[in-house]
């Protein structure tokens, strides 16, 4: 067994697309409409949908805003350098909700953005071995 991906709402495809790109460097693995339904799914991420998890933005195309709960904590993204990471965020037009920096009460470099739609991403600086 293997976790295969995660599914996350999007208000706006385009935008969460650009931002899955550009501020994290993912690529579209495939993107299908279903008219019948009005919705659109969209799958991002790193590697091969059979060999990485990957996220899955489901776009309903009548939904205009979506309530974030309190039960969705983030999705965390191993990086070698978690200023440069935050670095390339910002300059896509993403925000850095916590600058790269020790976890509190560790030693972990971490950091935290914001995707288009509020999702929390956490960056996890890569240890040297």
């Amino acid at each position: 067994m293997r976790i295969a991906h995660t599914m996350i709402r999007v208000v706006d495809l385009e935008r969460s697309l650009h931002f899955y790109d550009k501020a994290l460097g993912m690529r579209v693995l495939r993107r299908t409409d279903y008219p019948e339904g009005r919705f659109t799914l969209a799958f991002v991420g790193y590697g091969n949908e059979r060999d990485s998890a990957v996220l899955e933005l489901t776009h309903n195309w009548d939904t205009k805003h979506y309530d974030m709960g309190s039960a969705f904590g983030h999705v965390a993204i191993e990086v070698d350098d978690a200023t440069g990471a935050c670095e390339r965020v910002a300059a896509a037009g993403g925000r850095v909700t916590r600058p790269a920096g020790p976890m509190k009460h560790g030693t972990t470099v971490i950091a935290f953005v914001e995707d288009p739609d509020g999702y929390k991403i956490e960056f996890v600086e890569r240890r040297a071995a």
